[in-house]
Formats: C-alpha cells, structure tokens, sequence
C-alpha cells in the first residue's frame, strides 16, 4: 500500500466510522424495557498510522528491499469476537495489514479461550496462533494468561502472560526460518494500566518484556523491554481517537539497513540502519460494532 493510497483510505474509513456511529431512532413502550444481554458477537475495525507489536515497526521493507524510516506506515486493522454465552469460552480472530516478510502483506490471528471470575480478579487463559499467509517462517503459536483488577477509584490493572509453544517464533529463530534453532519458550509478560482522567478520556500505559529463547539470543537478538504511554477519547457510539508513543529498548540488537551506502572494496561507506524498536507517536481511529 503506498502512502497516498494509505491516506486516502483513512479519509474515507474515517468518514464512514462517522457515519456508522450516529444513533439510531428506538421506539418506546408503556412497559419497563429488560437489561439488553451482552451481545455474544462483537466486531472491530481500526486505521493507524504505524502498527507495532510488542514495541516493533510491522511496516518495515520498502524500496529496494532496504528498512523504510519515515514514522507513518498506516495500517488496516479489523476483527471479531464470539462469545459462547454465558459460560465464558470465546473465539475471535484479528488481522492487519503488514510488510516485514517478503510475500507477505497480511497478518491473521486466531485465538480462543476461557474467561472466569477468581475472587476481586477477571481472568483469562487461552492460545493464539499468529498467521501469515504469504510467508510462513513468521508463524507462531502462543499459550496465554491474563488477570485484570478493575476499581473505578484506581482503574484497571491487567497482568499478562504469553508462552510459545511453536518452533518458530516471528522468523527469529525455527525450522521455516531455516537457522535450526527454536523460538520455542520464549516469553512474553506486560504489565498495563487504565484508567479514566476526565469524562471521555482515558489514560493507558503497558510495560512488556520479551524473554527470548536461548537459541534466538545465541544469533544475537537481546531480550527486550517494550513500552505503550497515551489517551484515547471515546467520541460515543463506538467510535474512538487514541495517541501513544510507543518503542522499545535494545535497538543496537535490531537493526535493518536503510542504505547500503557505497561498497569500494574494503566495506560499505555512507551505510545507515534503522530499527524497528525506535519511539513513535502513534494515532489510532477504531470503530467497535
């Protein structure tokens, strides 16, 4: 997708979130209307103008193969929810457009789980399997568990941990990968905070840590601390504007190369590099259905 295609589309994604969101006319009656049930099927649709996962840029080839560097790199984002009732079992799935593997362009989750009640505690346990199409060496299945503390005086607190459980681990390190080294069991935990400052804002913070296998560290790739610091503003009707800086440490240990500079023999003169784990000021427009 070029940047002015990319534009373009958040303009008119935009206009029609907009549009979507407006109220629509209900009829009244004499009698008292019963508490509307949860619905079992949720939806979401987003625009963001740089897409990072666990504190790294997902929009990284761009001319000639070399690391794109410019901080917007919109993204198309949508999925959906369906929870079974009341018995707290769900499925879902979430996808994004993406460009950090030849081939591929595209970003398919799929996910289901269990969420249950423990004491003063909302917990969550599950698996996600991270899926893209077009390049496979990124494939990656993950076994999760989350708990949140939610109190309206001092806002919700959500402590998450995810396991991998497949040998490869987002083309670090497996057998598509072809290094012969496993990303299995390497760890993610984050730690996140909300919380609503004034009526329609609500301040968001999340810490992550990625503990990478020792097959991924011995071919250099540092474990690592991610970051995610905002607000977002709920405009009604599902519809919400949200801005964060969001990076990661370790970026010595995560380089591309942006220009190859010129070769004269004796190494590369005039070559940069970029990572993926550089801060970013981040806008994100998502519509919930």
């Amino acid at each position: 997708m070029t940047h002015r295609t990319a534009a373009k589309a958040m303009i008119v994604l935009a206009a029609a979130l907009t549009a979507s969101g407006a109220a629509l006319a209900q009829a009244t009656t004499d009698a008292a209307a019963a508490p509307a049930p949860a619905p079992d099927f949720t939806g979401n649709i987003s625009l963001t103008s740089n897409y990072k996962f666990r504190g790294q840029d997902q929009d990284m080839i761009g001319k000639n193969d070399f690391a794109k560097t410019k901080g917007f790199k919109p993204a198309i984002q949508g999925g959906f929810d369906y929870a079974f009732g009341s018995s707290g079992f769900y499925v879902g799935n979430w996808n994004s457009s993406v460009n950090w593997q030849k081939g591929n362009s595209i970003e398919s989750d799929l996910y289901g789980g269990y969420k249950f009640k423990a004491g003063p505690l909302d917990m969550d346990v599950g698996a996600l399997t991270y899926i893209y199409p077009g390049n496979s060496a990124g494939n990656t299945t993950e076994l999760y568990v989350g708990a949140t503390y939610a109190n309206e005086t001092f806002g919700s607190f959500t402590a998450k941990y995810s396991h991998t459980v497949s040998k490869d681990y987002f083309g670090y390190a497996g057998n598509k990968a072809g290094s012969g080294l496993k990303g299995t069991n390497t760890g993610y935990l984050n730690l996140s905070y909300s919380k609503e400052i004034v009526p329609k804002v609500t301040l968001k913070a999340a810490v992550g840590y990625t503990n990478m296998s020792s097959d991924i560290r011995s071919l250099g790739y540092k474990s690592y601390v991610d970051y995610n610091v905002g607000a977002s503003y709920d405009f009604g009707n599902g519809l919400s504007l949200t801005g964060s800086v969001q990076g990661a440490n370790k970026q010595s240990s995560y380089l591309a190369v942006s220009n190859p500079g010129v070769d004269l023999g004796f190494g590369p003169i005039g070559q940069t590099t970029y990572s993926p784990n550089k801060a970013r000021f981040i806008l994100t427009l998502t519509k919930t259905l």
